[in-house]
């Protein structure tokens, strides 16, 4: 599939390009960390992220600027950052790594799954209200952990439970959805063949 520089460089998809360099940033800031500031930094830096992924998807919208580079990029874009934040509080966190496994596993069921159904012609239509939310937990939550790096182990666990726990959610409520698209999918090859 081929791309006009037009597509390529419109804004939504320059924003989404920023949000993957911002990653390395943050990575570097929070690993170096020496002193409260080094950490309201990599905050800042996740909250810069955050705020370009807003606009990104309100300007594609508004202005008509919606394009198929963007819809890949936008959520390539959220799942690295996602996946670097969790990954990166390993190092202070260790539990960490509980959330990070369940991340992934997650995240490589909707990627296969999706592209699975993306050669049958099929498609989730948009991340569902579960989905969203649990992004939604999963930044709050990360945030927190990133600007308090000395927060008592009780209220990290605490944390991570509730991230955890929808996330988990998440997984489960997606799971028949994708079951149903690969069953109505069959069902239309079926059709076709009769």
């Amino acid at each position: 599939m081929k791309f006009t520089k037009k597509e390529v460089f419109s804004i939504p998809n320059i924003l989404s390009f920023v949000r993957i360099l911002l990653i390395p940033v943050f990575m570097a800031f929070y690993l170096t960390a020496e002193i409260p500031l080094d950490y309201y930094i990599a905050a800042a830096v996740i909250l810069i992220s955050g705020l370009t992924d807003m606009a990104d998807g309100l300007i594609a919208r508004k202005f008509h600027m919606i394009t198929e580079l963007g819809k890949a990029l936008d959520p390539i874009a959220d799942k690295l950052t996602q996946a670097a934040i969790v990954f990166t509080l390993i190092f202070r966190f260790p539990a960490m790594v509980f959330l990070f496994i369940l991340l992934a596993v997650k995240e490589i069921f909707m990627g296969v799954n999706g592209l699975i159904l993306l050669k049958k012609g099929k498609k989730l239509d948009g991340a569902m209200w579960f989905g969203k939310l649990s992004t939604a937990v999963l930044y709050v939550v990360m945030f927190i952990f990133i600007a308090v790096p000395n927060m008592p182990s009780l209220v990290a666990n605490i944390l991570m439970i509730v991230t955890g726990f929808f996330l988990a959610m998440s997984f489960i409520l997606y799971i028949p959805i994708f079951s149903d698209l690969h069953k109505r999918s069959k069902e239309e090859t079926q059709s076709e063949k009769a």
